[in-house]
């Protein structure tokens, strides 16, 4: 006699479907490397030197740090949250434009396991990108390495802002044109006037106000601020700031999934 099918019982989280998803979106990134990993890298060591040229960083100072060691950090963190946020949203836009997003919204995935699934590879990215962006900038650089835990913690709210942001868009764009249109006119614009390049000290006061509420500009002052001891703004007043974003992104993303925004219609 055949033995009567015994349904698989799924506890509060599905953990071989979150690590199936966790797998996935790994493989996206790492299997197309010199894409993802590499590209980036080049990316940053051309601005580094294209930078260092112009501007003269090999004798210039900015409070006290040379200025290439001033603008190595920001250059990493820069690669890390661009590339964070294209992990993100380029896998929900491919799976919503190719029809296969069905493949993620049939199993018995919650939106919490779904949530966590794409962040891991988003984030995983992003902080790949930065170990290996420190390792090959800093035998030009000067690091004193004094607050290294910083610099991890800002690195990771930093590109877990981005991940999520990417989420938030893939979910709500139809095409790739609405992908571009957030990288061109919000990524990019609130990374290159963050301080990536410059100390904000150096803005006129106006602007100087204005550029303390670009969360972009805490995550890059808190990232160098580790490797330099120097940061030009608070790091407890940064990272509550990132932490409280976060955490309202997050809820933002969940009540999307949740409701299937425009992935379940």
């Amino acid at each position: 006699m055949m033995e009567e099918y015994q349904p698989r019982q799924i506890g509060t989280i599905n953990y071989i479907g979150l690590k199936t998803l966790i797998k996935r979106e790994l493989g996206r990134f790492v299997n197309v490397y010199l894409q993802t990993l590499i590209a980036p890298i080049v990316t940053t060591i051309l601005f580094f030197a294209v930078l260092s040229l112009a501007f003269g960083g090999v004798a210039k100072e900015i409070d006290g740090v040379s200025y290439l060691s001033f603008l190595a950090p920001g250059l990493v963190m820069m690669a890390m949250v661009q590339n964070s946020f294209a992990n993100t949203s380029s896998s929900l836009i491919i799976s919503k434009v190719q029809g296969n997003i069905v493949d993620v919204l049939m199993p018995p995935l919650s939106a919490f396991e779904l949530l966590t699934g794409y962040l891991v590879g988003g984030v995983l990215r992003g902080v790949l990108i930065g170990v290996m962006g420190i390792a090959v900038l800093s035998p030009f650089v000067n690091f004193t390495w004094e607050f290294l835990f910083i610099s991890f913690i800002f690195a990771f709210l930093g590109c877990f802002m981005l991940a999520i942001i990417g989420m938030i868009t893939g979910i709500w764009a139809e095409k790739f044109d609405h992908i571009a249109a957030v990288t061109n006119f919000i990524i990019m614009p609130m990374t290159f006037l963050s301080g990536t390049f410059y100390s904000l000290n150096s803005l006129p006061e106006n602007w100087h106000v204005i550029a303390e509420f670009n969360p972009f500009f805490y995550m890059i002052d808190g990232f160098r601020y580790g490797f330099i001891s120097v940061s030009d703004g608070n790091i407890v007043t940064g990272l509550f700031y990132l932490l409280i974003i976060d955490i309202c992104l997050t809820l933002i993303a969940l009540f999307m999934l949740h409701k299937g925004y425009k992935i379940k219609s």
